[in-house]
């Protein structure tokens, strides 16, 4: 494999997808390594389902792809975009499954020191994925994309095509709902008694 041009490493989301649109295949891998595993992670989240997660973040990529040549510098930032088309993906394949259950996604295994502390990660995983599932979606997508991708609110408005003011009251009513369903769960998942 090429070793990646350092400057593109370094290089403006927008320069990266100019460069693609003008045959540059090094800032195309690029793009794809910044933007594939957090798309991938986000997927995952929202779908509970790996495979499906790999189409979506595919999709969203071949978009981009497509897209390119047409670019309009300064409308969006490439990874709001992004967020976004995978969001929109992500809801459509939520519709058309709706009334069916999510399924656990089962975590990748973990690199801790004794194998008490990977089961009890591991539960807590579980426990946050079931909790998340059980949340609406929009509450669902704003809790995921602010306190497990770390966006900013601003951004996650702009992706989910709502105000900032929406963002954060479905950011909060999610949160509560969560610590609603997980409170009795302390003691199970090891909070009481940590290493």
């Amino acid at each position: 494999m090429m070793a990646l041009d350092s400057s593109l490493a370094e290089a403006p989301e927008e320069a990266l997808l100019r460069l693609y649109a003008n045959g540059d295949s090094q800032a195309a891998r690029e793009l794809a390594r910044r933007f594939l595993p957090r798309m991938l992670a986000y997927g995952r989240r929202m779908l509970g389902d790996g495979d499906e997660a790999e189409d979506v973040a595919q999709e969203a990529m071949l978009r981009l792809w497509r897209i390119a040549p047409e670019w309009r510098t300064g409308e969006a930032q490439v990874s709001t975009w992004l967020w976004r088309v995978v969001a929109n993906l992500c809801t459509d394949r939520l519709r058309r499954r709706r009334g069916v259950a999510l399924d656990a996604v089962p975590e990748p295994e973990d690199a801790a020191p004794s194998v008490y502390s990977a089961m009890v990660e591991a539960d807590r995983a579980a426990a946050l994925e079931t909790a998340l599932a059980a949340l609406p979606e929009r509450q669902r997508q704003a809790v995921v994309l602010r306190h497990l991708e770390g966006l900013s609110n601003p951004q996650i408005a702009e992706i989910m095509g709502i105000g900032v003011e929406a963002v954060e009251s479905l950011t909060a009513r999610g949160k509560r709902a969560l610590a609603a369903r997980l409170s009795g769960q302390r003691e199970t998942l090891g909070y009481d008694h940590d290493d």
